[in-house]
């Protein structure tokens, strides 16, 4: 069972990445910060791996900035990156809302004796 949760939860990470990357730059430890703010504990070895996996297949693109005397990696949305969103969006959308009514349904059906 941890490894589903793994994977998916990983997968919500990718659209959340590219979320906030379609608002505007994003580096690592922001996003480590971001996803902690959700209650999800991700570490550097974690992250950095789906950044550059990320950048690899070209949803992602880098530039090096120097800030307070060290360099910082921030990441901003391609094209095609907004591409996948727009499409992952609506995706995301009615899988989420159907799990959750499934799971409204399951507890009125409980309560309702059924």
């Amino acid at each position: 069972m941890p490894d589903i949760f793994r994977d998916i939860f990983l997968a919500f990470v990718r659209v959340h990445l590219l979320h906030h990357a379609a608002e505007g730059p994003i580096y690592g430890l922001e996003m480590i910060q971001e996803l902690a703010r959700h209650g999800y504990d991700m570490s550097p070895g974690t992250l950095y791996p789906i950044l550059h996996s990320m950048e690899e297949a070209g949803y992602l693109a880098s530039e090096q900035q120097t800030v307070q005397g060290k360099i910082r990696k921030y990441y901003y949305i391609t094209e095609e990156g907004r591409k996948a969103l727009m499409l992952l969006r609506p995706k995301v959308r009615e899988l989420v809302n159907e799990v959750l009514h499934e799971e409204t349904v399951d507890k009125f059906e409980r309560t309702d004796g059924a």
